[in-house]
């Protein structure tokens, strides 16, 4: 096709005003790392369930049925404690209950309570009862990836977050041939493949959650229409809202428009505000698909080219504290989406989520009361929902400001963490 002088200069124009519009300055404003009290509590609490679940699914996949105080004894770090692991078992004696080997009297053993495999069966039953949207999980996480694939070494960390069956690559990937399958990557890896393009999934969190709630009123169709930006959810530290700067800065952020994170991001200019905005999106989705609404900062290091983020992504979280928490809670960097929390409790929690405050709840008698633990436990307690570390949890957003800058929490972007 021939274009005369005319649509040239037309075609250019709009490339210029398209160019234009990406690389809108948005304000800079520099701001100081904000604690979180009750975010850090939740990201402690976790460190310990998580710890003692992966504790809980060893065992069960020995032969013997236990494990040997000399077969743990180099897991700690694995595990991210503080503690060594056997002292860790011995917290919690609702969990694991230990006993003397039958031929080296000296070497202590450790096996699962009658509570800890109780509560293993209903975990178990709410992977069955959840599975599909477990697929669907993983696939919106495929989706997102440029290649639609992930190497299976990046997804095996985020089994906990994901909530995935320990087991899954038996018991889950080969029973849907028709989403997942695994493959060989170019650079010779084993990696987990999306086999064909969900359209129904292919819609943010963000975008789901608007239409719902702009069904009475015409903000989702004027998005639709492109005559409105989607807004992302700001909880700002307490204080920070109320600055002019922040607050101008932010209005221009979310007048940007929103791009899906399932959208291809190629043609954007990756100098640009409206890419800054696009991996704010994309982060934002992904942390929407753990059960926890939460991560590790290395974790999502992993898929980094594959997410298509910056290189020092950890910038769009102290960025914009309004959406993002960065905690250095337990020797690790955690990103926590905010919204996913209201006073140190999950807004929506999936009832995988749910079963681990009952798992904590359990850890808790047992370090209350020790020897007399699993007396203070009755079956009908277990099988009912416990509300587990709500007692324990700040009843508010106790927040606290300290003297750091973000500029000095990005220097961890090229720390090696454990």
């Amino acid at each position: 096709m021939i274009f005369g002088a005319r649509e040239v200069r037309l075609l250019l124009l709009l490339r210029e005003e398209f160019r234009l519009q990406q690389q809108r300055g948005i304000a800079k404003v520099r701001l100081k790392w904000v604690k979180n009290r009750s975010l850090d509590h939740v990201i402690d609490v976790e460190t310990d369930l998580k710890a003692a679940c992966l504790l809980k699914d060893a065992i069960k996949r020995t032969s013997t049925g236990f494990l040997t105080a000399k077969s743990v004894a180099d897991w700690q770090k694995i595990l991210g404690l503080t503690v060594p692991v056997i002292r860790f078992m011995r917290r919690y004696p609702t969990l694991f209950h230990e006993f003397p080997h039958s031929r080296y009297a000296s070497l202590p053993c450790f096996k699962l309570t009658d509570t800890a495999l109780l509560l293993d069966s209903q975990e178990q039953s709410i992977h069955q009862n959840s599975e599909l949207d477990t697929v669907e999980r993983l696939c919106r996480v495929l989706m997102m990836m440029k290649s639609r694939m992930v190497p299976l070494q990046s997804i095996i960390p985020l089994k906990w977050d994901l909530g995935l069956p320990c087991d899954f690559i038996n018991s889950l990937v080969p029973k849907y041939p028709d989403h997942l399958q695994f493959t060989k990557a170019s650079d010779g890896l084993v990696s987990l493949k999306l086999v064909n393009w969900h359209d129904e999934y292919a819609e943010s969190f963000l975008q789901r959650r608007s239409e719902i709630r702009s069904k009475a009123g015409d903000d989702y169709r004027q998005f639709k229409m492109g005559k409105t930006a989607l807004s992302f959810p700001m909880n700002f530290p307490r204080g920070y809202g109320l600055q002019k700067k922040v607050k101008a800065w932010m209005e221009e952020f979310q007048k940007l428009p929103y791009i899906s994170p399932y959208e291809d991001s190629r043609r954007i200019d990756p100098n640009s505000d409206l890419m800054e905005k696009r991996v704010v999106g994309v982060l934002h989705e992904f942390l929407s698909l753990t059960i926890h609404k939460k991560t590790k900062r290395n974790y999502l290091r992993n898929l980094r080219e594959e997410l298509n983020l910056p290189h020092k992504f950890t910038r769009i979280f102290t960025r914009y504290p309004g959406i993002f928490y960065l905690s250095l809670k337990c020797k690790t960097t955690t990103v926590t989406l905010k919204e996913g929390y209201r006073r140190g409790k999950l807004v929506d929690p999936h009832p995988l989520a749910q079963l681990r405050e009952k798992f904590y709840h359990v850890m808790r008698t047992g370090l209350l009361y020790r020897g007399k633990g699993v007396d203070m436990l009755s079956h009908e307690d277990i099988l009912i929902d416990s509300g587990g570390n709500g007692s324990e949890q700040e009843e508010s957003e106790d927040v606290e400001s300290d003297d750091v800058s973000y500029e000095e929490i990005l220097t961890e972007d090229d720390s090696n963490e454990e």
